[in-house]
């Protein structure tokens, strides 16, 4: 058995020694920091800085939701909303030398409600008992800073009710928030990519089913579909 192992010792020797040289090679590319083990000629490899959290591509995500952002179900017209003061935390990876893999936390999360103060329909307030929450369920998905495209994953409830008299189960929106072109048989929309500032247009159309409540179902003429468009800045540090 000795004899065996001590004959296959130099192929074993080789075989390590290309994996650790692919493996290094691969992960030195994708992140591009130059603090990895390096080649110093022949088949020797030299120890250069470890790399701390900031050279894998670690980043805080932040985001913030503006005015002049509109909402849109069914064939009524857009509601006008003013979304300021929302705002958002997340961890950002990057998944290449030009994406970052981003998901938020739920927890920091907080899209403002479409009451009188914040939303118009036809020009004119909504009225002051009714009021929609907006409750994130997801948000994830991908940035690219360098050509300024955004695409995530939006998934919230939408609670409608009347004061204390009427409250109608949710509505669950899942949609992808993109700053590209989002289209659907009904609606469509047209996001703008981040500029330097940090600023964007996301957009999203959305199917919604009908849900155990006919009064909803029919006002809405569910199934149908809902268009979002919002203002918004993300910021990475």
């Amino acid at each position: 058995m000795e004899k065996r192992i001590e004959n296959f010792h130099p192929f074993t020797n080789f075989l390590n020694n290309e994996f650790i040289r692919l493996l290094v090679t691969r992960v030195s590319n994708l992140f591009n920091h130059g603090k990895w083990l390096c080649p110093n000629g022949g088949s020797e490899w030299h120890m250069t800085e470890l790399p701390t959290t900031d050279d894998v591509g670690i980043a805080t995500i932040k985001f913030k939701t503006l005015a002049a952002c509109k909402l849109g179900i069914s064939r009524y017209p857009d509601f006008e909303y003013d979304a300021q003061g929302g705002t958002g935390t997340g961890s950002g990876t990057m998944i290449s030398d030009k994406e970052i893999s981003v998901c938020f936390d739920l927890k920091t999360l907080y899209i403002p409600p479409l009451t009188s103060r914040t939303t118009k329909f036809l020009g004119l307030p909504l009225p002051p008992l009714l009021k929609i929450d907006i409750v994130p369920q997801l948000f994830q998905g991908n940035i690219n800073p360098e050509s300024g495209q955004v695409d995530l994953e939006f998934m919230a409830k939408f609670w409608f009710s009347v004061g204390s008299i009427y409250r109608a189960p949710p509505l669950l929106v899942k949609t992808v928030l993109t700053s590209e072109e989002s289209k659907g048989s009904m609606r469509s929309g047209r996001g703008e990519r981040l500029d330097k500032e940090g600023k964007c247009r996301l957009v999203g159309v959305a199917t919604v089913d009908p849900i155990d409540d006919f009064f909803m179902n029919t006002f809405l003429g569910l199934p149908t579909q809902c268009l979002a468009s919002l203002n918004a800045v993300i910021s990475l540090s």
